[in-house]
């Protein structure tokens, strides 16, 4: 079986229709969803272009990073920063501000964490993320433990025109969805760009590789400043969309909130990251909503059923969800080899 078989780069035509029908479910929601579902599934959103950044790493470069959630918050930080109190900022600018922000973060970082493998890469992944979470955490001039407030959603006015408002809870919707629609367009492209087909051959086998002449330091570097760009733009959305950012955005938990959300969907072909981030956050709410038995409040120890679903999810569907509904789409699919009593050859 092939790399890209094995690793669920190829997506079935049964999923790629699932997939679309998904999309057009999307479209329809705000229309049929209240408002606090409707921010319920734009947040969603915003994590699915999140773990898709994270992905670009450990799903088709193998690189595992325990502290993708620093340039998240960096991106959410910008914009609070660049708000001023009394108006809203031009989103034409800030956004791309935000986003460089964050790749110019992930390129310093990146410059020498990519240079250690395995385990040293993990590792001082989050020794950087967990310096830039105490930076801000005990800095007050940088808003501290308790984080800042966004007053006011971007503006999106161009010469006096405004072609949206994103305060509106509809409008950001879709502009979120459109930009996570955007993001899955150019990495799905990318991953089959010789750039993306030299960082799968990275993941297979570096040192080959490295025979074949390829810089893969240049490679790996590249990867890391797009994803942490990437994962930058998703802050600032999550800036814009809940008006308050903290700490607690750029530390270890979300981390690894967006590596379950990647190992959830299936790693490797993006359009299971975005699976793994919608089924990570409604199984957050399903198991956050457990009653109480007895003594014991079920619901209270959520990241526990989490942490059990995982697991069996990891045993006996290691591509994710996303691989399962492949599976079983293939499993429903008649074998044409097997012919009926009337049939001829």
């Amino acid at each position: 079986m092939s790399t890209a078989n094995n690793n669920l780069e190829i997506l079935p035509p049964s999923l790629q229709f699932t997939l679309a029908l998904g999309v057009v479910a999307l479209l329809a929601f705000p229309f049929t969803g209240t408002d606090f579902y409707i921010e319920m599934v734009t947040r969603m959103m915003i994590l699915a272009i999140f773990a898709m950044s994270l992905d670009l790493l450990q799903g088709v470069t193998g690189l595992v990073s325990l502290g993708h959630a620093a340039y998240f918050g960096l991106a959410g930080y910008a914009l609070a920063f660049l708000t001023p109190q009394g108006e809203a900022i031009s989103l034409w600018w800030s956004l791309p501000a935000a986003v460089l922000g964050s790749g110019l973060a992930a390129l310093i970082i990146g410059f020498f964490v990519v240079r250690t493998h395995g385990i040293y890469f993990i590792m001082v992944t989050m020794a950087f993320a967990q310096m830039v979470f105490f930076l801000f955490f005990d800095n007050k001039a940088l808003g501290g433990s308790d984080g800042l407030y966004i007053n006011f959603k971007p503006g999106t006015a161009v010469f006096g025109w405004v072609p949206f408002d994103l305060d509106s809870k509809r409008t950001l919707y879709y502009f979120t969805l459109v930009t996570m629609v955007l993001v899955y367009a150019f990495l799905r492209r990318l991953l089959w760009s010789p750039f993306g087909r030299a960082l799968a051959g990275i993941r297979v086998n570096e040192h080959r590789m490295r025979a074949m002449g390829f810089g893969t330091f240049r490679y790996k570097l590249a990867a890391f400043t797009l994803a942490g760009s990437l994962a930058g733009l998703a802050g600032y959305l999550w800036g814009a969309q809940t008006g308050y950012i903290n700490p607690e955005l750029m530390g270890f938990q979300m981390s690894a909130h967006a590596i379950m959300m990647v190992v959830l969907g299936g790693m490797g072909n993006f359009a299971g990251a975005i699976v793994g981030a919608f089924t990570f956050e409604y199984l957050l709410h399903v198991f956050k909503d457990l009653p109480q038995v007895g003594n014991v409040n079920l619901g209270k120890h959520w990241q526990l059923w989490m942490g059990l679903f995982i697991v069996l999810l990891v045993t006996f569907a290691p591509r994710g969800v996303l691989g399962l509904a492949g599976r079983i789409g293939k499993a429903r699919q008649p074998n044409p080899a097997v012919r009926g009593e009337g049939d001829t050859a």
